[in-house]
């Protein structure tokens, strides 16, 4: 019996890969056209870039005033965060400034309402440290009288609302005493750094038994006049160097 003979294919490509050609051709064509009808908007971008930035940390350095440019749509004049190595095989920017910039945020609202009277009674300040902490600004009148480390009992009050806040955020507790650059020389006081320490010391010893918080989390320090917050070149200026500054430095850790 004979084998039956053998079928040949046609010469050339399928027939099929004609009209896969083409349809690969026409969707080259389609995206083209897309492409080139395509317009960015430079003002929702820039509000895009802007939201990218507070939710994910880029630009801390360089704002992005105009649309990016560059070799990609990242742009180059975005200043990524710190790459960490880690045992994955991916990247990862490091984001523990943004977390501070939130925790502090977070500090200066609640000792703000809980210290809302006595801000509105201009006694106390509640603002950011250049290093991002946060600190409570208690002036003289709120607490001493003129030239003397006792305190009086209108600090009662304020110094029990102050253990409040130092009870809710963690960290090391710097108190702080600043005078104006009159100086002083009395039996108790050498000089406006005695005052000034002396200050500090007194503050730390009555927020550290109303609080009862650990003692390691206290230090004191004074800078006598060379902190001031105003030129000490009227009395009012002067009045409001004569301070105690309570830093409270929480660290947020990744």
């Amino acid at each position: 019996m004979e084998a039956p003979p053998e079928k040949k294919a046609p010469a050339g490509a399928p027939a099929w890969m004609l009209t896969f050609a083409d349809l690969m051709s026409l969707l080259l064509a389609f995206f083209v056209l897309m492409f080139s009808f395509s317009e960015m908007d430079k003002q929702k971008f820039k509000e895009l870039s802007g939201s990218l930035k507070d939710a994910f940390g880029v630009q801390k350095e360089i704002k992005a005033k105009d649309t990016p440019i560059g070799t990609s749509i990242i742009a180059r004049e975005f200043s990524p965060g710190r790459v960490s190595s880690t045992p994955d095989n991916v990247v990862r920017q490091d984001s523990t400034s943004n977390l501070q910039r939130y925790a502090l945020a977070q500090d200066i609202e609640l000792a703000k309402s809980i210290l809302e009277v006595e801000i509105n009674q201009d006694q106390v300040d509640v603002v950011a440290s250049e290093e991002g902490f946060l600190v409570i600004r208690i002036r003289e009148h709120a607490s001493f009288a003129s030239g003397s480390a006792g305190l009086d009992n209108r600090f009662d009050k304020i110094g029990k609302k102050i253990s409040t806040v130092i009870n809710s955020i963690p960290g090391e507790i710097i108190i702080a005493g600043h005078t104006d650059n009159v100086p002083i020389h009395t039996d108790s006081y050498r000089s406006n750094w005695d005052l000034s320490s002396a200050r500090a010391v007194s503050m730390l010893h009555s927020l550290m038994d109303l609080s009862g918080a650990d003692a390691s989390r206290f230090r004191a320090v004074g800078y006598a006049a060379f902190h001031p917050l105003y030129p000490n070149d009227s009395e009012e200026h002067r009045a409001r160097n004569r301070r105690v500054e309570i830093q409270i430095s929480r660290r947020v850790d990744m």
